[in-house]
């Protein structure tokens, strides 16, 4: 019987993962073997008849199970990236096995009395401050999560979490298969009236693969988005948009209204058999936020500013497409539009205009030219390392000295194995380890338009925006410099993780940044410094409004996971009364937005949504230090490198930001930027 790759140490270039050679089959049996080791490791750490002490307990526990890490790593990152039917069956069977291993660990009674033995002793025991940090959370993992339970509690926990790790794989499995199978064929040209010819050359592509007759639009964001924007046909607009509004809301087999329950409820019964009032107690006890309280102050503090100028934007969008198209109320689907058009008007800005200055390999060149010049880093693009697609691009990261610093892994474009929208994630973490750093692999995952027979693939300004926020998450994990893997990258609060993301968006705003990389496809020539300007004088457009939808998610997320939701019976009326506050358009009765939320209901995001704004707050402070002292000043740069990028999680991100920035951050950068108050 042939060896399993997965439960071997990688041969391959810095121990990458080798995609080729793994098989689906691989993984049950590699995730069930690598268990059984970990396992091991932990006995091997309870057994111990020394007393214990931070290197036999803490240290050793945090470096057990490390290529079961990497196996799930690998797995769950295929899953979200490049599944299908066999491996999304093989992850409902992962899911549960995981689950229990985790409970296994947080519920042994004897490995919880020697991390407590260590933890009663942390005063006398001259730790460093990422020791301490990995022992307090350590000694949390176990308090927060069961371990002082009596066994039938703990029975009962274990019983929830692995419900849970059913549910949520169903909620994403059901938003993928509905995104998946809508298409909407259009066989009349005349109806595709507005929309700009790269759309609907790939439109008329997309149909050409599936061997039909005309155009083919689908779910998926390039090709959603500039239906949405630029088509004149408001009732193929009202089509496409209830569409995308019904995912997971149709009373059919795809349905997640019965998910969406469970999963508030279960995590409610969670938090309180734990000993919280809700699940954002919980939660929130780890954020930088600490609890519901400030989360929603916080919420409302922006809704009081955001409101007044949302709704006079409303009011001045609403009498635009009045005057342009006698339209006497906007519809959702009217939205993205009219503030087009109207953006168009009052800017004589459009993304077609812009979109031939960012060719998606100059933006890449950008942003690689960018990270240069403020941390030094070169990238090289190699070919000796597998990737799970063709399409994906793999580098090999550097520093000024030409030292290695990390694998990146670029996968640009949608495929029907890939979930929507954009994310950053990780392959393998940095540690330090008898004398080695480790470094880590890094990935990031967007969803942009593919080239054409005619045509590169074009960003719109928002996608240029797009990777360079991921690129910032990924900078975070490239960077990363610490001892410990669990305290490594983006393992931090996760309402400080949006911070280098937000951050590096900042750059597509300055003309000294654009001039690097934004020239014209067919001419080579640099973007006109008027279109600069105007990029910055839209960059507060409509700003009171997109606050306002910003925080309709945050409430909409607050408002299942910040009260006991035991008597919430009707998925869609508890939904329209959380946006209660928010709402500037008609209500669409046939939509329902919570059953496809998959940041609150799939990804991390539960009783975390918040953080979005939260960490604007601290990047528009953080920025106006940058622009104090230049948006390339390599003393602020390396200040940002060496107390937020490079510390991961090894200390409070407050005193970590504070370190950086000489004061803690103040709100007023961040409504100063959106035009929302006056210098």
């Amino acid at each position: 019987m042939s060896k399993n790759i997965l439960t071997q140490p990688f041969t391959t270039p810095y121990q990458s993962a080798p995609f080729s050679q793994i098989k689906n089959e691989d993984f049950l049996p590699a995730v069930e073997t690598e268990i059984k080791r970990a396992k091991d490791e932990i006995d091997d750490i309870t057994k111990n008849p020394e007393k214990p002490t931070f290197e036999n307990t803490i240290e050793a526990l945090e470096f057990s199970g490390q290529q079961l890490d990497r196996v799930t790593s690998i797995f769950f990152n295929l899953n979200s990236a490049e599944t299908n039917k066999e491996i999304q069956a093989i992850a409902q069977k992962i899911s549960p096995l995981l689950s229990e291993y985790s409970n296994d660990i947080r519920l042994n009674k004897d490995l919880f009395e020697r991390v407590k033995a260590v933890y009663s002793q942390k005063d006398e025991l001259n730790l460093s401050i990422e020791q301490a940090t990995l022992l307090d959370k350590k000694y949390k993992s176990f308090a927060r999560n069961g371990a002082n339970l009596s066994e039938e509690k703990k029975q009962q926990l274990r019983e929830i979490d692995k419900l849970l790790s059913k549910l949520t794989l169903k909620f994403g499995e059901n938003v993928l298969a509905e995104t998946n199978r809508f298409e909407l064929l259009v066989t009349d040209e005349t109806q595709l009236k507005g929309l700009p010819d790269g759309a609907k050359e790939a439109a008329h592509s997309l149909a050409k693969s599936k061997e039909k007759e005309g155009w083919l639009f689908t779910l998926d964001y390039p090709s959603y988005i500039p239906f949405m924007k630029y088509l004149e046909d408001r009732s193929l607009r009202e089509q496409l948009s209830l569409a995308f509004g019904r995912k997971g809301f149709q009373g059919d087999e795809l349905d997640n209204q019965e998910n969406v329950l469970q999963i508030a409820k279960l995590r409610h019964e969670r938090a309180q058999l734990l000993g919280y009032e809700t699940h954002a107690d919980f939660v929130l006890e780890e954020r930088m936020a600490k609890t519901p309280g400030k989360v929603n102050n916080f919420l409302s503090e922006l809704l009081e500013k955001a409101k007044p100028a949302a709704k006079r934007e409303f009011s001045q969008l609403e009498n635009f497409a009045k005057d342009l198209d006698q339209i006497d109320h906007l519809q959702k689907w009217d939205s993205a539009y009219y503030s087009e058009k109207l953006k168009q008007k009052l800017f004589s800005l459009d993304d077609e205009k812009l979109k031939p200055y960012f060719k998606l390999e100059n933006v890449i060149d950008g942003v690689f030219t960018i990270s240069q010049k403020l941390f030094g880093l070169q990238f090289e693009e190699v070919f000796d390392i597998d990737a799970y697609h063709e399409e994906v691009k793999t580098y090999k990261v550097t520093d000024a000295e030409g030292t290695y610093v990390s694998i990146l892994y670029a996968d640009f474009h949608p495929r029907p194995g890939k979930r929507n929208g954009a994310w950053m994630t990780s392959y393998k973490s940095q540690w330090r380890k008898d004398g080695v750093n480790d470094r880590p692999h890094i990935s990031i995952v967007c969803n942009f338009t593919k080239p054409t027979e005619t045509k590169p693939s074009l960003l719109t300004f928002n996608e240029v925006t797009t990777l360079f926020h991921e690129f910032g998450h990924a900078l975070h994990g490239m960077l990363a410099n610490t001892t410990y893997p669990s305290l490594s990258g983006t393992n931090v609060h996760w309402d400080f993780v949006e911070l280098p993301s937000q951050m590096l968006e900042n750059w597509c705003y300055e003309k000294e940044a654009l001039a690097l990389f934004a020239t014209h496809y067919e001419t080579g020539e640099t973007i006109p410094m008027e279109y600069v300007q105007k990029i910055k004088e839209s960059s507060t457009f409509l700003e009171g409004m997109s606050t306002l939808r910003q925080l309709s998610f945050g409430m909409l997320d607050m408002s299942w996971h910040g009260q006991d939701p035991t008597n919430i019976a009707d998925v869609k009326k508890h939904e329209k009364a959380a946006f209660d506050q928010t709402r500037l358009y008609p209500e669409v009765g046939e939509n329902c937005m919570s059953t496809a939320f998959s940041h609150i209901f799939q990804g991390g995001y539960s009783a975390g949504y918040y953080s979005y704004k939260w960490a604007e707050v601290l990047d528009a402070d953080a920025f106006e230090y940058f622009k104090e002292e230049g948006i390339f000043n390599k003393t602020i740069a390396n200040k940002f490198k060496e107390h937020v990028l490079s510390k991961g999680g090894s200390e409070e991100p407050m005193k970590l930001y504070t370190t950086f920035r000489g004061q803690e951050p103040k709100p007023e950068a961040l409504l100063r930027r959106a035009g929302l108050i006056k210098n």
